[in-house]
């Protein structure tokens, strides 16, 4: 299913072939291939029972589900799209791990994917992922298939086995991800994703560890609430350590000092065990992220199996809005020149409020109204999420966490670690 050829160009980039999807390596915003315009998506279609999308031909068949108007939004990019509100916030998290992450040679550790196609296969949305075959989350109605065999994809996460398999152990992935959704002010059937995924070897996670050349990655044991059944104690609150202090400082670097953070636990198919991160923003708690140690399985099957890791998922509007004060999602598809101008800014990190117009409001008069899906019909949105809403308790887990890291180790922002 997957050919993983490589070619190297130069010292950095390394281009992957592949059949459903085309990867770039490097440190520096690649594009692979290119695509159509997004005016010419308005006049692609069904041609007899053929499907031409982003330069390639599908069958269709009783699972093919897109609309025109679904068509119309793949290959619009918004993220790529240079000073809209979605390629500021990118552009942002960008510099934040290019300047804090930073491998033995000088160069950035994570290398970043935001031109990847968003035509996947069900086997790498859902089969790489360990979602099982009868999870809801597969339905046809909450989904736009391209056929049995293919999808848009619904999360950037159809990408992570394959980037692994590659040989990457630590990366973003940035692109557009769509879910069948009835559209309001907060829900729109195509939003934005950024992925990040990073994996330990034994002396990567251990080194500078107290007595840790006698620790472990692995053993046989039981699973419970706080690890995997072949992950050591140790080195699942260690991985979980870095993953909450990674993500604590790039909060901190979007929306500024003095953050609070809290962490509740989460169930996610492929990562065990799981959270999810809310802000204190303005006096109000707000979700902005999930994240969890990667089911070693999934690690395992890209062929990482001396590796140990962490991934983590963002909407991007959803940050955009918070920051930005964008009352309305369906904000981010205006083309209006009103909107576009208040992010054009000189330095990505500006202050940027959206102001709308009071004469001639951006909302009653450019966008859909209320209620207005972009398919006749609509599945109940079950994607893999949140089981429970407890806090995540930091039990003997700290404890243990305390005695690796010595006493001149601060918690601070990682409270229910």
């Amino acid at each position: 299913m997957i050919c993983s050829t490589l070619r190297r160009v130069g010292h950095v980039h390394i281009y992957l072939v592949r059949k459903a999807s085309g990867v770039s390596k490097g440190h520096h915003q690649q594009t692979v291939g290119s695509r159509p315009a997004a005016s010419e998506f308005a006049a692609q279609g069904a041609s007899g029972n053929v499907l031409e999308l982003l330069g390639k031909s599908y069958p269709q068949d009783n699972y093919s589900n897109l609309s025109r108007k679904v068509l119309s939004r793949v290959g619009r990019n918004l993220h790529n799209q240079q000073h809209h509100p979605l390629w500021l916030i990118k552009e942002r998290v960008k510099e934040h791990f290019y300047q804090q992450y930073v491998g033995r040679f000088g160069t950035p550790l994570f290398s970043v994917y935001d031109d990847l196609s968003p035509v996947v296969t069900t086997w790498q949305n859902f089969d790489s992922l360990l979602i099982p075959a009868d999870h809801p989350s597969r339905k046809k109605g909450d989904n736009y298939y391209v056929n049995g065999t293919h999808m848009l994809r619904a999360h950037t996460s159809a990408h992570q086995w394959d980037l692994l398999h590659a040989g990457l152990d630590a990366f973003l992935v940035v692109g557009d991800v769509y879910r069948r959704d009835q559209i309001d002010s907060q829900h729109y059937p195509v939003f934005h994703q950024l992925e990040g995924v990073r994996l330990f070897s034994k002396h990567e996670l251990f080194t500078g560890i107290k007595d840790g050349e006698s620790l472990q990655l692995f053993e046989q044991s039981s699973r419970s609430a706080c690890k995997q059944e072949t992950h050591t104690m140790e080195a699942t609150k260690l991985v979980e350590f870095d993953l909450k202090q990674t993500l604590a400082r790039l909060v901190t670097h979007l929306f500024g000092d003095g953050l609070d953070i809290r962490w509740v636990d989460c169930y996610f198919p492929f990562t065990h065990p799981s959270f999810e991160m809310e802000i204190n923003f303005h006096g109000e708690w707000l979700e902005v992220l999930g994240c969890g140690v990667m089911e070693q399985q999934l690690v395992n099957s890209a062929g990482a199996q001396d590796q140990i890791g962490w991934a983590f998922g963002l909407g991007l509007e959803r940050l955009a809005m918070i920051l930005y004060d964008i009352p309305d999602i369906r904000l981010f598809w205006s083309e209006d020149e009103r909107f576009l101008k208040q992010f054009r800014v000189s330095d990505i990190n500006q202050k940027v409020k959206f102001q709308d117009t009071q004469d001639k409001p951006l909302l009653p008069h450019h966008l859909p109204p209320h209620g207005e899906d972009l398919v006749p019909e609509r599945g109940q949105p079950c994607p893999p999420g949140c089981a429970g809403g407890h806090r995540a308790a930091a039990g003997s887990g700290g404890q243990i966490l305390m005695a690796l890291l010595g006493p001149g180790c601060s918690l601070s922002g990682l409270q229910d670690l």
